[in-house]
């Protein structure tokens, strides 16, 4: 398979070009192929340290020459839309970096560019790089919430999002990472949602911690909460159900938790205590190694990758209702 990566920035030196050179190193069949971004500087020392074939300052040229048989976007999220479209209207199966544009119009559009660029009738097959759900805590836990039994469904879920000095105006490009693994832990979307902000005057334009109290369709409640400009690194979630309770504490950015923690209880009893291997490394830890094996392991199965822009266009929405600072949402 010949591959491509499209943006040569923080997060791809970060995350994807990290988890891209472990794949290859045990894949032979993968090739890495070409990197481009408009900083021909960037492409250059992302080509050389993760080992891809060629740098390029195109998009289109790289696409042209290289004629990849997938690709990765990894641009700001003003770019993710015309740039995934490029791809996408080629043909070409697409990785796309989240968020998947700024507005749930953005994710409209790219389904569209997905459907019109497929063949037989199927839209190209396309991820939206929501690394949580592939992180190996937050996985198992989504695997003990479906086996918990009928007299037991999930009731709650409390999840906090933990960040030092974030001083984003909008912070909601990160903060879609809770809204959509809630979404992804409880399996269900969101019916509806009442939001609070508290300001944090002195520190930047828009800088707030951001909190959530939502009903879900299946009738599970959850309490978000994003804290951008505390102490620590942490993101832990916290879920009850009838005599079960199950804690998981997520190991991002070799953050406080780290290697992370996932604990079952029953009736105040431990029925599993797992830990994350110390040393392990931080992309397998956080799912970006992850993400990137069921991308190339659907493709190569001839399966739809996951999760897809019409299953993340809900939480795009979530998060845009954040960037407008409204009050209420409803589905």
């Amino acid at each position: 398979m010949r591959f491509c990566l499209i943006g040569c920035g923080e997060h791809a030196v970060s995350s994807h070009g990290p988890s891209l050179a472990l794949y290859a190193a045990s894949h032979p069949g993968l090739e890495l192929a070409g990197c481009c971004d408009t900083d021909a500087a960037k492409a250059e020392a992302f080509r050389e340290r993760f080992h891809f074939a060629r740098a390029y300052g195109d998009p289109d040229t790289m696409l042209d020459v290289e004629r990849p048989d997938a690709v990765a976007v990894v641009v700001p999220v003003r770019f993710a839309c015309p740039v995934g479209t490029r791809v996408l209207s080629r043909g070409i199966p697409l990785l796309l970096e989240k968020p998947p544009g700024e507005t749930v119009g953005d994710v409209d559009r790219l389904a569209a560019a997905a459907r019109e660029g497929g063949r037989d009738g199927r839209a190209v097959p396309h991820q939206v790089a929501f690394n949580r759900r592939y992180a190996p805590l937050v996985a198992r836990l989504r695997e003990r919430v479906e086996q918990l039994p009928g007299s037991s469904p999930l009731q709650h879920i409390r999840y906090e999002m933990v960040r030092v000095n974030r001083r984003d105006p909008d912070f909601s490009t990160t903060a879609i990472h809770a809204i959509d693994a809630v979404r992804f832990i409880a399996g269900s979307d969101y019916a509806e949602i009442r939001f609070r902000y508290q300001p944090l005057p002195g520190l930047g334009p828009g800088v707030a911690n951001i909190f959530m109290d939502a009903v879900l369709q299946s009738g599970v409640t959850a309490h978000v909460a994003c804290c951008p400009v505390a102490g620590a690194v942490i993101e832990r979630a916290e879920l009850h159900a009838r005599d079960h309770t199950l804690l998981v504490e997520i190991p991002m950015w070799g953050g406080y938790d780290t290697p992370g923690r996932l604990v079952h209880l029953e009736r105040a009893t431990v029925l599993e205590d797992v830990r994350g291997p110390v040393g392990g490394d931080p992309v397998v830890l956080g799912g970006f190694y992850g993400e990137y094996e069921a991308f190339f392991e659907s493709l190569a199965a001839g399966h739809p990758p996951r999760p897809s822009l019409d299953e993340v266009r809900q939480s795009v929405e979530v998060a845009e209702a954040v960037r407008a600072r409204r009050e209420e949402w409803r589905s």
